[in-house]
């Protein structure tokens, strides 16, 4: 047992990190104290913008593939969720993080950020890449996190685990962050989707995006998978407020296309709407029966705002994303042409019930 638990948490090969990979530490956020924090944070929620706006362009979204070996260096942190990922420093300095293992998340994960950015809306940047090299990563390090955790151990590999070893994780998602501080309580992380009830966005913006969610069947949509960020360009204590220019984004989208993850059966299957006549969305037949997403109608602005969002993307736009996210390969282990087609049919499909609904309620 000893021998095998020495295996698991070892790094897989040997090897010292080249010098030019970098050593940084995961994003800080912007956290909100005091006895009004959680005040002020429902306050920025309400205000926050829905849409990235036009003054910030959204990050290239290159497949990862043309990158055959990404190298990074282990940064030890907690093990949090279920999803075996790690995260890491590359030569530019920036912590991202990393899912591996046969794991539905990698191209679900992949895909929605994909299509979010080709919407308009802020989001992480998920690529697949084909290989990463983790200087200082045991073989499984995620558990190996899990069972340091548990044994109240977890200095045992910080701040960068093996000094003189590497492990390779091949076909993965690399995930970049949005380049914005995220905006917290003690207390709070993230927001729920019932506070878009309070918002200050227009109806238009606050319907679309709450439809969107539908479409994707956004299911685990607890406050810790929606992120609130600061967009503003100094440091906020430097001004007269918490943040002048908050926004609210979808931080984890990897149970999506569902339900569960990645089932295109199940995602085509379900219908957008609960009641098409008044264009009402639900997810109270989903994991968790809802989540913080409430039963709400979805007024004719939402519903032709996004309409026409995702009318705009032609067959080819849609093929091509799910080809780059592999999703076909995820369900058959081969690139076929069957599925990815079924795929594409189902995104036909759900989109035309969104574009030829309505008039709705207004």
């Amino acid at each position: 047992m000893l021998a095998l638990l020495s295996w698991t948490v070892a790094s897989a090969h040997r090897g010292t990190a080249p010098d030019t990979l970098g050593t940084a530490q995961a994003p800080q956020p912007l956290t909100l104290e005091g006895p009004d924090a959680e005040a002020r944070r429902a306050a920025l929620v309400r205000r926050a913008q829905l849409r990235l706006p036009d003054d910030i362009q959204p990050p290239a979204r290159e497949s990862g593939s043309s990158q055959s070996t990404l190298e990074c260096r282990y940064l030890a942190k907690e093990a949090d969720g279920t999803s075996a990922k790690f995260d890491c420093a590359l030569a530019d300095g920036r912590a991202v993080k990393v899912k591996y293992g046969r794991n539905p998340e990698i191209h679900a994960e992949t895909l929605a950020t994909t299509l979010l950015t080709a919407l308009g809306y802020p989001t992480d940047r998920v690529v697949i890449v084909p290989r990463v090299r983790c200087y200082g990563c045991p073989r499984y390090p995620f558990v190996t996190m899990q069972l340091l955790q548990f044994l109240g151990a977890e200095s045992a590999l910080a701040p960068h685990g093996f000094e003189r070893g590497y492990t390779d994780f091949t076909w993965v998602a690399v995930e970049h962050r949005f380049p914005a501080p995220a905006i917290v309580t003690p207390s709070h992380t993230g927001w729920g989707w019932f506070e878009l009830a309070e918002s200050d966005a227009s109806a238009a913006d606050v319907g679309a995006l709450r439809l969107l969610a539908v479409f994707l069947a956004h299911w685990d949509n607890k406050s810790d998978n929606q992120r609130l960020v600061c967009l503003d360009a100094r440091s906020p204590e430097h001004g007269s407020s918490d943040c002048a220019r908050p926004m609210a984004m979808i931080q984890d989208l990897g149970s999506t296309f569902g339900p569960t993850k990645l089932n295109v059966t199940a995602w085509s299957a379900q219908p957008v709407w609960k009641d098409r006549e008044r264009c009402l969305v639900t997810m109270r037949h989903l994991p968790y029966r809802g989540g913080t997403f409430t039963d709400v109608p979805i007024p004719e602005a939402g519903r032709q705002q996004l309409a026409a969002r995702l009318g705009s993307l032609s067959t080819s736009t849609i093929r091509q994303m799910l080809t780059v996210a592999r999703v076909p390969h995820f369900q058959s282990g081969t690139d076929d042409r069957r599925d990815l087609e079924t795929w594409v049919a189902a995104f036909g499909h759900r989109i035309q019930q969104i574009t030829t609904a309505g008039p709705c309620p207004t």
